[in-house]
């Protein structure tokens, strides 16, 4: 059978459709190997692959696990919220992130500095360069921290979602952004290597986020940790107890604690409590008595622990935003340091 002649252009895009056809099923072969315990699809741009490159691949039932929907939608209101001004709005990490501009005015925002880029990069070099002069920035921060950067100029411009994440996730800790990031939040990811013109694919596993302490950088552990670990049981004494010690105070003012947890998340308890533990009025106008946003219930608690410098305890290990998300471990922690120095008061 002869086939009619084609025009050497529609030759040449037919070849290479046959190409990338021949790469993507290549890619999935290796990929649904024996060795692996689920399919993932290859995109034909995962699969093109030149030698000695790899490209990753996050396993479709961890991007379905809610804690990491939960870390992505976070950093992406996150982001959101800090370039609110900059009329900026993030859908996907992924496409939005991957060209330097969203990053260049983050870490602008974050850091209050100006960037030597330029403002619009349209050519893969010149996105490439801008990317390189911000991640330089975000290493300068980073630096004394001595922790191993887990993203480089091309996992991020190649849309490697988890590279972006342990970027975001660094900087969101650095700059201790008022969010609640899921713990202990990890990824099964598909490694694709293509080596002598075979593509090999190997699975790993990423950790994104560990403890809330452990990525502020506080390694020291205390009874807390201690109680939460190995004792549980005994949560509920100390819980008591500390109920006891701050309704003893807050019930002159007709207050009364039943929840931990939830009582003093917008900072209005700690505030009064410390008033009535120093034995001093707080005026109104200092906080806000029915906070109703994040941000105030943040100023209430940050205001309560001024309080508690001005009088002689140790600046708080917990952050104010964690007591505000409700975080037990960290109010109790405040909530002791209390208890500590005023449980002989009447």
């Amino acid at each position: 059978m002869v086939l009619p002649c084609q025009q050497p252009k529609e030759a040449s895009e037919q070849i290479l459709m046959f190409a990338v056809s021949d790469l993507q099923e290549e890619g999935k072969n290796a990929i649904n190997s024996p060795m692996c315990p689920a399919p993932v699809e290859v995109h034909p741009e995962d699969s093109l692959l030149e030698e000695n490159e790899e490209r990753t691949v996050i396993d479709p039932t961890s991007r379905d696990d809610p804690r990491f929907k939960e870390l992505v939608k976070v950093l992406i209101d996150w982001i959101n919220d800090v370039l609110v001004e900059e009329r900026i709005i993030v859908k996907q990490l992924e496409e939005d992130l991957y060209d330097g501009q969203v990053l260049q005015k983050l870490l602008e925002k974050l850091a209050d500095c100006k960037l030597n880029v330029a403002e619009v990069t349209q050519s893969e070099i010149g996105q490439k360069q801008k990317l390189q002069t911000v991640l330089e920035a975000v290493q300068e921060l980073l630096r004394p921290h001595s922790r191993p950067l887990q993203w480089t100029v091309d996992s991020i411009h190649g849309k490697n979602l988890v590279a972006i994440l342990h970027l975001l996730v660094a900087l969101a800790m650095h700059f201790r952004a008022p969010i609640h990031l899921p713990e202990h939040v990890s990824v099964q990811v598909v490694v694709v290597r293509k080596r002598e013109g075979l593509l090999h694919s190997s699975h790993v596993t990423e950790e994104l986020t560990t403890t809330t302490e452990m990525m502020m950088g506080r390694f020291e552990r205390d009874a807390f940790d201690t109680l939460f670990d190995h004792a549980p049981d005994k949560l509920s004494v100390v819980k008591k107890s500390l109920i006891t010690f701050v309704n003893k105070h807050l019930n002159k003012l007709n207050l009364e604690v039943t929840e931990l947890e939830t009582q003093f998340a917008d900072g209005v308890y700690l505030v009064l409590l410390m008033g009535l533990l120093e034995d001093y009025f707080v005026p109104l106008h200092n906080f806000y008595l029915t906070p109703d946003s994040f941000d105030q219930k943040v100023h209430n608690v940050s205001f309560a622990f001024e309080l508690m410098l001005d009088g002689g305890l140790k600046k708080p290990k917990a952050r104010p935003e964690d007591v505000v998300n409700l975080d037990l471990k960290s109010t109790l922690r405040v909530l002791y340091n209390l208890f500590t120095k005023y449980k002989h008061l009447e």
